[in-house]
């Protein structure tokens, strides 16, 4: 049985002071391959925190996060952001898009530090804009897009490794929703093939997507309730 893609024990975050703050109180959490997981609150209520910590842009102050078992506060930075590259797609609110490369350069770079031979990174980036509905714009720059493609884009950039974990922060906050309603339905076909993916949102109608919502209020996860794919 492979292990899950997130288990949390203990896990916080205190930022030191004068006087220190508690961002994120201990934390257990499981979170199994292929689950499609919504976390909400308001906010500072500590999602960027745990956002951060899950991205391991951040370490905690105590407990433990294991990746695929692996337990993340046993190593150095270097190897942390290299188990980010490999094992983590992230889909930023903003869209961080280079404006003068294209669409499919923008995915490409997802893949600096991958070793594999730049034929197969392309057909990889191709793939990856195909799968999110954007195999007709493989060349265009940002400036040409509309915002949901832009964020479309970004999610290609984000799945073109093939993570373990697609984690997405806000991914609807910049869209209308039109586009917004577009995205969620590429999140839910890509959880449908079997990614597993993590939303963090404010919007009820995002989080009604996932299978599971988890609340988040002062620093504290608890699971409130269960939900299916609207």
């Amino acid at each position: 049985m492979s292990a899950p893609v997130i288990e949390l024990g203990g896990l916080g975050r205190t930022y030191p002071g004068p006087p220190p703050v508690t961002a994120l109180r201990p934390a257990s959490l499981v979170i199994e391959a292929g689950d499609y997981v919504a976390v909400t609150g308001p906010s500072g209520s500590g999602k960027s925190t745990l956002l951060h910590l899950l991205a391991l842009l951040d370490t905690p102050t105590e407990g433990r996060y294991l990746l695929d078992g692996l337990n993340t506060s046993r190593l150095s930075d270097r190897d942390r952001s290299a188990l980010r590259g490999r094992r983590i797609g992230i889909v930023f609110q903003a869209f961080h898009l280079l404006p003068y490369r294209s669409a499919v350069e923008n995915v490409l770079l997802a893949q600096l530090y991958n070793q594999t031979p730049r034929g197969a990174r392309l057909r990889a980036a191709t793939e990856a804009l195909y799968a999110v509905g954007l195999g007709h714009r493989l060349d265009a720059l940002p400036t040409t897009l509309s915002g949901g493609e832009s964020q479309r884009v970004a999610v290609a950039r984000a799945l073109v490794n093939r993570p373990s974990l697609l984690l997405c922060d806000e991914p609807t906050g910049n869209l209308d929703s039109a586009n917004a309603a577009a995205l969620m339905e590429v999140l839910d076909q890509l959880n449908a093939a079997g990614y597993t993916v993590v939303v963090i949102t404010h919007d009820p109608a995002v989080a009604a997507h996932a299978r599971r919502a988890i609340a988040i209020s002062d620093g504290v996860l608890s699971e409130r309730i269960t939900a299916g794919h609207a």
